[in-house]
């Protein structure tokens, strides 16, 4: 029996998405049986400390019969984040101008604070009581 370590499934296509530093990688590849079945890797890069680096992977293997299932599980899960927290980045790391947006909405919610606090002296101004003499 042949060693399973020995067989390397051909790569039939692939495809790649970068996304800051990770890459994901699509991979179809070929089974002993001549079957196509589906890898999905995760690639992160890490820097030692003397400046070197090196690669993290973890990988999926996804075969034709789960496909529709996985699909619909996928879509299921993005269409919920997405309905629930909107397309928007919030998160620092990810979003490039998180600190300026975070600044921007610190100003505006500063600014109406002092509008509110500047309607409130003007209300408390204009709200004064006469004493009248006649009575």
């Amino acid at each position: 029996m042949e060693n399973q370590n020995d067989y390397n499934a051909e790569e039939i296509f692939s495809k790649a998405l970068r996304a800051g530093r990770r890459t994901y990688f699509f991979d179809v590849r070929e089974t002993k049986a001549g079957d196509y079945y589906l890898t999905i890797t995760e690639s992160k890069k890490f820097t030692n400390e003397d400046g070197t680096f090196f690669y993290k992977k973890h990988k999926i293997y996804l075969y034709k019969e789960d496909f529709a299932e996985f699909n619909s599980s996928l879509k299921e899960t993005c269409d919920y984040i997405i309905e629930n927290k909107g397309e928007e980045v919030i998160s620092e790391k990810h979003d490039k101008d998180f600190e300026l947006k975070k600044e921007k909405s610190e100003n505006t919610e500063a600014k109406k604070e002092e509008k509110e606090d500047e309607k409130e002296e003007e209300k408390d101004f204009a709200d004064v009581d006469f004493e009248n003499d006649d009575e």
